[in-house]
């Protein structure tokens, strides 16, 4: 690995945007549907916001700087893809404002996108969601991805402990 994107990724874990501390609070220690995911991890030539290894999903979260890098962003993308990873794109505004919607993207894309081998006990389906606003999130058992289990949102279970 390179080491100048360690030092990039290290530097960035230390500098994280309000929208990746909140996605982070969602996503750390398996609190997702049981999905482990780093942050600011070195892949290839780039350093990805966070990503599940396991299930080859890359979260990025963009603010206003990507606005101007299209093309970049595009390119990386694209290569990501090619190393067989699900680009999932979200505005710092949508993570701000929409946590919830974020969270239930994420975690449908877990299971709708292939993992590297056929898990054995097979993949489950999301159930229909509420039209009566934003969906909550919906977090996968740990123990059977395929089972949907309803879990408080990590904000619910950091208050009660």
């Amino acid at each position: 690995m390179n080491k100048n994107l360690t030092n990039i990724a290290r530097n960035l874990r230390k500098r994280p945007t309000e929208a990746e501390k909140l996605l982070w609070r969602y996503l750390r220690g398996r609190t997702l549907g049981g999905l482990k995911f780093r942050r600011q991890q070195p892949i290839g030539e780039y350093v990805v916001d966070f990503v599940c290894l396991d299930e080859r999903i890359v979260v990025e979260v963009d603010g206003g700087q990507h606005a101007g890098s299209k093309s970049e962003d595009i390119e990386r993308d694209k290569w990501l893809r090619g190393q067989g990873f699900k680009v999932l794109r979200f505005w710092n505004n949508e993570v701000l404002k929409n946590i919830a919607g974020v969270c239930h993207t994420i975690n449908e894309s877990a299971l709708s996108h292939p993992p590297p081998s056929p898990s054995p006990q097979g993949r489950g389906e999301l159930k229909a969601q509420s039209a009566l606003g934003p969906p909550s999130p919906v977090f996968l058992s740990p123990q059977g991805r395929g089972k949907l289990e309803a879990q408080k949102p990590f904000a619910e279970v950091s208050k009660s402990r």
